[in-house]
């Protein structure tokens, strides 16, 4: 900008900035060879869960502000055209699901629905399909239908560590879509904050956080594929190397585990959102694994996470050795943001949202240009 008068700069620079940010924060992160990583929308407040809808527009919750952000898709590929609010003064809304025509909305006291309109909806406007409880230390409430047309609900505990009296706490729970039939799926999940159907299945896959106070490597963060009835451990247990450990406040009570995960990974990580790759953007290998958000440690003496991770699967669905798809948005002291969701885009790409840095960055693929040499051939 050396070469542009003064008086002109300050009427420039304003609109320079934010492009700049969005710049820097996508070159300050790392990914594998071949994929690349930008910022697709910014400015969006703390952006949770994602979905997309019958028509393959993104929307995001924004959970601090109370509001559900549809990112409009811009004229250029790979840059939004930025943000309409369509559902305002909802309560810690993080995760939504479209279904049979409604948008449904996780919020932290109930699961309410609402229909879209050309205009922008308040709390009041959504029906309550589902009560839930308030307070405690996890507020957060993802939702999901299943292929068998139920809703899928999770609830975290009220608590690191305790006996819950709400059946509902520490669990996954399925409901018709107007809320009818009630009843707790599967129990013993600390906080269940990712859920994904694995695709062509019935199998519900789930990221759970251990608990907190058993030191730096205890115990292990988990992926699971849940099952009906099962407990899968907490706060009696947790699962070491495919075995139940006895929690040393609460083993004392028994072990009532009979769930365990496919996949372990570093304590304190904070896996949040997950999702199986749906596209056909990526190359095949990624089309058989899933991938993680690690959110990142808070209380751990030397911070982990803060990166996606991509696990991939066998023919028999076990889990392989992790892989690190999109990783430094922490270096020491300067962090760039935290990943919590995971989504395949329309067009095979990758969205992830940053409740930190207030983003969603968007991860594709190019083929290498000797690959594509040979390909032309």
């Amino acid at each position: 900008m050396k070469n542009i008068p003064f008086c002109l700069s300050l009427l420039i620079l304003p609109f320079l900035v934010p492009y700049q940010l969005r710049a820097d924060a996508a070159a300050r992160l790392s990914t594998l060879p071949g994929f690349k990583v930008s910022v697709y929308a910014s400015n969006l407040g703390h952006p949770r869960g994602m979905a997309l809808s019958p028509k393959g527009h993104l929307y995001v919750c924004d959970i601090e502000e109370g509001r559900v952000l549809e990112i409009l898709e811009g004229d250029e590929p790979g840059q939004s055209a930025g943000k309409k609010v369509v559902l305002d003064g909802l309560k810690r809304p993080h995760s939504l699901a479209f279904h049979e025509g409604y948008l449904y909305v996780g919020e932290t006291d109930r699961v309410s629905r609402f229909e879209i309109a050309d205009r922008t909806l308040s709390r009041e406007e959504g029906k309550t399909i589902v009560s839930l409880p308030v307070r405690g230390n996890h507020y957060t409430r993802t939702i999901l239908f299943g292929p068998d047309g139920e809703l899928y609900i999770s609830v975290g505990s009220s608590c690191n560590v305790c006996v819950e009296d709400d059946e509902r706490r520490a669990a996954i729970s399925r409901c018709g879509p107007d809320g009818s039939n009630f009843e707790v799926f599967a129990k013993g999940l600390r906080n269940a904050v990712g859920m994904v159907f694995r695709p062509g299945t019935s199998e519900l896959w789930a990221t759970c956080n251990g608990r907190d106070f058993l030191g730096d490597d205890l115990p292990p963060e988990c992926v699971y594929r849940v099952e009906p009835g099962k407990h899968y451990g907490w706060p009696y247990s947790y699962s070491l190397h495919g075995k139940a450990v006895p929690d040393p406040d609460f083993g004392r009570y028994g072990v009532h585990q009979t769930g365990f995960p496919v996949f372990e990974y570093q304590a304190h990580a904070a896996p949040l959102g997950l999702t199986f790759y749906s596209g056909d953007q990526f190359p095949a290998k990624y089309q058989k694994g899933f991938f993680v958000c690690f959110h990142g440690s808070w209380n751990r003496s030397i911070p982990v996470g803060y990166k996606v991770v991509f696990v991939p699967l066998d023919p028999q669905g076990l889990a392989g050795q992790p892989v690190d798809f999109l990783w430094a948005f922490k270096h020491g002291a300067d962090q760039v943001g935290r990943p919590v969701d995971v989504l395949t885009g329309p067009k095979g790409e990758l969205f992830i949202s940053d409740d930190y840095g207030g983003r969603i960055f968007r991860v594709t693929y190019e083929i290498p240009a000797l690959k594509r040499k040979a390909k032309q051939r």
